[in-house]
């Protein structure tokens, strides 16, 4: 009999009838499972230490792949540096190119001028035979010339001998006459001394009389006010009808008399001079409107 699992699910305690050779095929297939299980064990410990082996390499193909890249990518760089100075050393090569174009319009240019310069310095060659000849002959009429003036110098210098001696006499009287002009020079700073000392004793003078016309104009005016005072102390003259009439003076603007009207000078009213001193006509001043009469 045969080994029943739906039963053996069922109840798993319960006891079963099982032919000897089912056991025996069991135990063979769980033998041949077993080796199956122990070789997929020694094939898998096999593909782990592959993989293992395997990412090993992937690492490494990994940095090996990154160093590539960042090489290629430093190559890139520097292919571009590259490019852009071989653009540079294009038009570097273009501009210079185009310079020497220019050299060599200008070098056809200069060439050209040369060529005529050449023509001009040929002509102008024989321009400067031609003036050499005639410099040539003119050169041989001044050297006639100079033998006639040396001739002539001989002559000359005799009488420059002659006026030499004439100035050094000169010379001597002019010497004597600056000697007089110095001691004339002498005696006019000492009267022109003597003049500044009279001059300043003039002025010295001049300022003691201005200083005593102002002394004696105050004294006047102050003799003058004693007057006025006096006048108007003095009793009244005693006439046959008794006392006279007040003959003070009035103001004629605002009737003032008395001590209210004062005597000064007339400076612009001269009668005469005593010495230096002027002496001038007296006119009244009101002390209370400022009328002058």
């Amino acid at each position: 009999m045969s080994i029943d699992w739906a039963k053996a699910e069922e109840k798993p305690d319960k006891k079963q009838a099982v032919e000897g050779r089912f056991l025996l095929d069991l135990r063979a297939k769980v033998n041949d499972l077993e080796k199956q299980l122990s070789e997929t064990k020694i094939d898998l410990t096999g593909t782990q230490s592959n993989l293992k082996a395997t990412e090993g390499k992937l690492e490494a193909t990994t940095t090996d792949l990154n160093s590539t890249k960042s090489t290629h990518d430093s190559t890139k760089t520097e292919l571009n540096e590259t490019k852009s100075i071989l653009e540079q050393v294009n038009s570097n090569l273009e501009d210079k190119i185009q310079t020497v174009n220019n050299l060599n319009s200008n070098l056809e240019n200069i060439n050209s001028k040369a060529s005529e310069l050449e023509e001009k310095l040929e002509s102008k060659e024989q321009e400067f035979e031609a003036t050499i000849s005639s410099l040539s002959s003119e050169l041989d009429a001044s050297k006639a010339q100079i033998n006639g003036l040396q001739s002539s110098t001989s002559e000359s210098q005799e009488k420059i001998d002659n006026l030499t001696s004439e100035v050094q006499e000169l010379n001597s009287k002019l010497t004597s006459t600056q000697e007089e002009n110095t001691k004339l020079n002498e005696q006019l700073m000492e009267l022109n001394n003597t003049l500044l000392q009279k001059d300043t004793s003039i002025q010295e003078l001049s300022n003691n009389l201005s200083a005593k016309e102002k002394l004696i104009e105050a004294q006047t005016a102050h003799l003058d006010d004693v007057e006025t005072e006096l006048g108007e102390l003095k009793p009244p003259e005693m006439g046959t009808g008794g006392f006279a009439n007040d003959e003070r003076i009035t103001c004629p603007m605002c009737g003032s008399v008395g001590r209210e009207i004062k005597q000064i000078e007339d400076k612009t009213k001269v009668l005469s001079y005593v010495g230096h001193i002027p002496m001038y006509a007296k006119k009244n001043v009101c002390k209370k409107c400022g009328y002058e009469f």
